[in-house]
């Protein structure tokens, strides 16, 4: 008999620890030794396609922060960013997606960046594209270029299996290199997509009481009737 059930499991928050990625490791190190106080480079920005790990790198540094007891906060400008000056009190601020910041929000982005590079603060922001290339005003793209860059590179196919491998066993599976490597090949190319087909799949095998097995992802992704591109697929 199918059993229904709730998706209890949430998704492990992002961290340090479980960030996958070789070609930015250079990235995780440096918001790493920024956050322990260990270089004196605390301005950052990040840049690069969806999905190659801009946004955990910068809740992980949030995270890490109030860990250690640091005030700090993550804001996702692509939802509303109302303009709020008291971020600029605080000991670590992650700007995400700055490319949707609004005329009044990159006023406050501008005031914020200022004063915690007075009090010797973290500031770090992210967006897909170079700091010079954003669609923003002048004085703020600059100070986004004034501290370390870096480019995030895309996620190799061995880092999407690590990747899908670690959140199956936060949520207490496992996943085989063949369930992966068919995912890979049948699916979304991006992780966010391939996550979301990882927990369908955690959810099916419980309420079905199965196994996950290839048969069973078949099922999953057969459910969805379309690839990537749109076409009707058989899998």
């Amino acid at each position: 008999m199918k059993q229904l059930l709730l998706d209890l499991t949430p998704s492990p928050p992002a961290s340090f620890d479980n960030f996958v990625g070789q070609a930015n490791l250079q990235a995780l190190q440096a918001l790493r030794d920024a956050v322990h106080g260990r270089s004196d480079e605390r301005m950052l920005y990040l840049w690069g396609e969806h999905g190659a790990g801009r946004t955990h790198l910068l809740q992980a540094t949030v995270r890490a922060a109030i860990e250690l007891g640091a005030k700090a906060a993550y804001v996702d400008c692509a939802q509303l960013f109302a303009p709020d000056d008291s971020l600029g009190e605080l000991d670590c601020v992650a700007l995400d997606n700055v490319h949707h910041l609004g005329a009044d929000a990159q006023v406050v982005a501008f005031s914020v960046f200022n004063r915690l590079k007075e009090s010797r603060g973290i500031f770090v922001a992210a967006g897909p594209l170079a700091p010079s290339q954003l669609p923003l005003r002048a004085d703020l793209t600059t100070r986004f270029g004034w501290g370390l860059v870096f480019q995030m590179q895309p996620l190799s196919d061995q880092d999407k299996v690590q990747a899908l491998k670690l959140h199956a066993q936060a949520r207490g599976f496992m996943l085989t290199d063949d369930v992966c490597e068919y995912l890979l090949l049948r699916w979304r190319r991006d992780l966010t997509s391939l996550v979301g087909i990882i927990d369908e799949l955690d959810r099916a095998s419980l309420e079905q009481q199965r196994q996950i097995t290839l048969p069973l992802l078949r099922e999953v992704l057969s459910a969805h009737r379309f690839d990537a591109t749109g076409q009707q697929t058989l899998f």
